[in-house]
């Protein structure tokens, strides 16, 4: 298969934005943020007013109308500098635009869509519960009618671990639940569109992570909370389709930001070495540490090539969940690698929080974890090559 990239002018110029807005206004904010653990609302609507929102929405829904690479450029260029922003643009892009942009019917699309992508609000996706993580079939919320005929669903249940669900820009979260069963006796799935504001919905905003600090992470409790049969997204029983063919796309903005946090961790790491002096001369010029630069350097390009090459195929409508499966894998280690390796080189200056490869050391734990474990990678790769 024919495949070969070249960054064109828009793609550049998208680039040297968001570095620009990364360097001026994420990196000054930063610090404190995370030792707040502080949700960034100004922040947000900054991000939304650049242009960050729906960026792969078609304009006439309030989009920005650019490919899924241009896209994932941006998510890189947050993640160089910040976690926790690349975190919120995206989720909010891929597990929360995506879906209703993808499956969702004319009604739906015209309706919500257009306040997803001008700034003012974030949409989340509720699929993960406390018993149910990487086992996403197991799922015990539930979507039912009270009677037959009847043209509202109640859902029950909970949801953990949901982005952007439980700020005030949260404009809705797509839930998954079970809502019957199929004919082999297995839970049949399906997503639904619900408000914030549901009657009988709780969301509460969870603290004292590790990772990820100043983005906006929720649980969410469900009692018989209404929906309208219109709110059903797709059609009823395609919920884990729906929901896993997200993740496909969400799985390339993972390792976005793990090749952005790679990245952001070796250019650190280069300055400081070149800046940091002993025995007579910077340490970039002792072996051990020009090794790690240059071994940072070399996984750095290949995991470059595989997420450019995942989003080619994803543009060019070919078959890409497998390279998906591998650049999320790969990515996710290569920033563990060089959070880990950058970490070194800092010496005991990288153990402090004023470094900001202190806080890239913690946030790469997180990578390796959400939308589909390192281990839950390999099932899916070792299935795509017919093991």
């Amino acid at each position: 298969m024919a495949y070969s990239f070249s960054e064109d002018s828009e793609q550049s110029l998208l680039r040297e934005a968001v570095r620009e807005f990364a360097n001026n206004e994420i990196i000054p904010a930063a610090h404190e943020l995370d030792q707040e653990e502080k949700f960034s609302i100004e922040l947000t609507k900054k991000m939304g007013e650049l242009g960050l929102f729906g960026m792969f929405v078609d304009p006439k829904y309030g989009g920005q109308g650019l490919d899924y690479l241009s896209y994932i450029i941006a998510v890189e260029e947050l993640a160089k500098v910040d976690g926790s922003q690349a975190a919120t643009i995206a989720a909010h892009n891929s597990l929360g635009c995506g879906p209703i942009y993808y499956y969702g019917t004319e009604e739906q699309k015209q309706s919500i869509l257009p306040s997803l992508c001008d700034g003012a609000g974030l949409w989340a996706f509720g699929l993960t519960e406390p018993d149910a993580g990487s086992d996403a079939q197991a799922s015990k919320t539930t979507a039912f009618k009270k009677n037959e005929g009847d043209d509202h669903y109640y859902i029950n249940g909970s949801k953990i671990w949901i982005t952007n669900s439980a700020c005030e820009l949260t404009k809705g979260i797509t839930m998954q639940a079970v809502s019957g069963k199929t004919e082999k006796g297995r839970n049949s799935l399906s997503c639904f569109l619900v408000k914030p504001d549901a009657e009988g919905l709780k969301a509460v905003a969870m603290k004292d992570k590790m990772m990820w600090r100043s983005s906006n992470t929720g649980e969410l409790y469900l009692n018989e909370v209404k929906v309208h049969e219109s709110q059903l997204l797709g059609k009823l029983g395609e919920g884990f389709k729906i929901m896993m063919e997200t993740l496909d796309g969400g799985r390339l903005s993972i390792a976005a930001m793990g090749l952005g946090l790679a990245k952001g961790a070796y250019e650190w790491s280069l300055k400081y070495a070149n800046e940091r002096k002993t025995f007579g001369v910077a340490i970039a010029k002792h072996q051990a540490i020009a090794f790690k630069l240059a071994e940072m350097a070399t996984r750095i390009e290949a995991a470059e090539n595989m997420l450019y090459k995942a989003c080619w195929l994803r543009d060019n409508k070919k078959d890409f969940a497998k390279i998906a499966a591998m650049a999320k894998l790969y990515c996710s280690e290569v920033a563990e690698f060089c959070a880990r390796e950058g970490q070194q080189i800092f010496g005991g200056y990288g153990l402090m929080k004023e470094y900001p490869i202190e806080r890239h050391y913690r946030d790469a734990a997180l990578l390796r974890i959400g939308e589909g474990t390192s281990e839950i990678q390999r099932i899916v790769i070792s299935r795509h090559i017919g093991c």
